[in-house]
């Protein structure tokens, strides 16, 4: 469970098996904890979904579509890193202005991505490095040069 009372903004990694595939493949997504308000924020296969009226959604990149631990189906999702301070305060606006800059909201591939994991992977820009099990995370290698 995440921690909904501290003072500082905090980010955390969260993963989750994929269903049908998890003993290879698990999704990645952020979890920022500002001062108590909890927002989750992924890539998903789906765009534009918005569920029960809450979150957002910019083509394939969503806040909120899903509780902030909630796994996507294949058992329950566990923590793999959190950030504080300095390193939070980057990856926390790095997340909050990927709307405008991630450069794949409207692509999704299963493999060889972009997907959730490129994204993830995207966010972090040399601060965490993603498991073998996040497939896709290595497509911003492929596609070449981008510098945001």
């Amino acid at each position: 469970m995440v921690e909904d009372n501290t003072d500082h903004p905090e980010v955390s990694l969260w993963a989750s098996k994929i269903p049908m595939i998890g003993m290879i493949a698990e999704h990645n997504w952020f979890v920022i904890n500002d001062c108590g308000e909890l927002s989750r924020w992924e890539v998903w296969q789906t765009a534009n979904v918005i569920c029960n009226d809450i979150g957002e959604s910019w083509d394939h990149l969503h806040r909120d579509l899903l509780p902030p631990t909630q796994g996507v189906g294949n058992g329950a999702a566990y923590k793999l890193n959190s950030w504080s301070g300095q390193q939070a305060d980057y990856i926390i606006d790095r997340i909050r202005n990927s709307p405008k800059q991630y450069p794949w909201c409207s692509n999704y591939r299963y493999w060889p991505g972009p997907n959730s994991n490129t994204y993830v992977q995207w966010v972090l820009l040399g601060h965490h490095k993603l498991g073998r099990k996040a497939l896709g995370k290595h497509y911003c290698r492929f596609a070449g040069p981008v510098h945001v």
